[in-house]
């Protein structure tokens, strides 16, 4: 197909409006979309960085002052910023590029919103071959923010090099953290609004808790005090998120297998429409005995 022939080396050569035609034919799998794919180069030298954290903790801000400090560094940056779907139209709702307006005109970056459409993981459904686009275009990192939906974020820590949550003192979110599995998810904590009363607080409970999680095993997490909005602690967080790249064998693959793991999931929920569900489960259960085991046992043989 016509995309076959042109997409691909305006990728590699640095089109910005391939870039971004490419990226909505991903997005709505527009004809020809999964042959894009296929042509995809294997390697990249990109990092992945992933900003989740519950909704109001400054993730837009903490980005915002991420992306100053690697133009001063002459980095190529792309970001994407997914956002809660409008429920009329189905696009972006927030628009964080407007809160990045400073960027609109750097060459150097790239920024995208995003629609989560429902996703419960905080991210778009097609994050995984949108992030690979962006891989092929050779941008040094790719910066990725969550929608900030609470407890469903870990979807980025399978997709991230590097997965930075962010945290808010006073606001509770200790107890976020605990429920949510975080510990786990964060490869670095950025405490932001640190200038708060209740900043050394949230650090000494975090500690404990790796401790009590991790033990003295030495895989407790860094611990960054940010104050975004006056770009302060922005030189270390970048200096924690450099020391936790991790090049094993064994990080790469584990992500390569979520990544196939996700493709492959959604490949097999294809077409299968909730509506349409509903509408038999509403048949369907008006019989006598019905039992919902057996009747997605039987859904599951015809689809």
């Amino acid at each position: 197909m016509e995309e076959e022939q042109f997409i691909m080396p305006d990728l590699v050569y640095g089109n910005l409006k391939t870039l971004a035609r490419t990226i909505s034919i991903i997005e709505n799998e527009a004809a020809g979309y999964d042959k894009i794919l296929k042509q995809l180069p294997a390697s990249s030298t990109s990092l992945i960085i992933g900003i989740t954290g519950a909704p109001g903790a400054g993730k837009s801000t903490l980005t915002d002052a991420l992306i100053e400090q690697l133009v001063k560094q002459q980095k190529k940056i792309a970001v994407l910023c997914v956002d809660p779907s409008s429920p009329y139209h189905h696009g972006a709702l927030l628009g964080d590029r407007i809160r990045m307006n400073a960027w609109f005109n750097e060459p150097l970056v790239y920024i995208r919103s995003l629609a989560s459409r429902g996703s419960l993981g905080g991210l778009n459904p097609k994050i995984v071959e949108i992030t690979d686009v962006l891989k092929a275009y050779l941008f040094d990192y790719i910066i990725i923010e969550t929608v900030g939906v609470g407890q469903s974020e870990v979807e980025i820590a399978g997709l991230a090099d590097v997965t930075v949550v962010v945290l808010n003192p006073g606001a509770g979110d200790e107890v976020q953290i605990m429920k949510a599995g975080l510990i786990e998810v964060a490869d670095v904590f950025a405490i932001n609004k640190s200038d708060r009363p209740e900043a050394d607080s949230l650090v000494s409970d975090l500690i404990l808790m790796q401790k009590s999680k991790h033990g003295n095993a030495g895989n407790n997490k860094p611990i960054v005090k940010t104050i975004a909005t006056e770009k302060k602690g922005i030189d270390d967080l970048l200096k924690a998120i450099y020391q936790q790249v991790d090049v094993s064998d064994n990080k790469k693959y584990s992500l390569l297998a979520e990544k196939a793991y996700q493709l492959i999931l959604k490949h097999r929920m294809k077409g299968i429409d909730k509506a349409a569900i509903t509408e038999l489960i509403k048949k369907e259960s008006a019989k006598e005995n019905f039992n919902l085991y057996q009747w997605v046992e039987s859904f599951e043989k015809h689809v």
